[in-house]
């Protein structure tokens, strides 16, 4: 039976860690990445075909596998997805749908902004508080 110190089975652990926790960066989808989603979406409505309800789906499906985008997001991604899809008649009703998930996506998938200090003055360095 191999004996192991305990200090070296600790070493071994913090050493192992990072490569356990290590994430491949996926940056936040382009705005204009949304916008194209939001454009298709939009024909779907309108236009009530295969082609543009099909291309609708087709690119807000990869978003739903996106490591970073909240739960908002994908929650309106797949009621986009559920939505955009060709129906016998094309009411109002369902193009609002389709339009407000639309519209929804480029608010809650867009990359969140970081929020300034509202107490730091422009050109003054900051003083770490201890």
């Amino acid at each position: 039976m191999i004996q192991l110190h305990p200090t070296r089975a600790l070493l071994l652990l913090v050493l192992a860690a990072p490569l356990q926790s290590a994430e491949i960066y996926v940056p936040w989808p382009s705005k204009d990445k949304l916008k194209e989603i939001q454009s298709a979406a939009f024909s779907c409505s309108r236009e009530n075909t295969r082609a543009t309800c099909e291309r609708a789906r087709q690119l807000a499906d990869p978003l739903m596998d996106h490591p970073r985008l909240p739960g908002l997001c994908k929650d309106e991604l797949w009621t986009l997805m559920e939505k955009a899809r060709v129906a016998t008649k094309n009411d109002y009703r369902r193009r609002d749908a389709i339009d407000l998930s639309a519209r929804r996506i480029s608010k809650v998938c867009a990359e969140p902004k970081k929020k300034k200090d509202p107490r730091a003055k422009p050109g003054t360095p900051q003083l770490r508080q201890s």
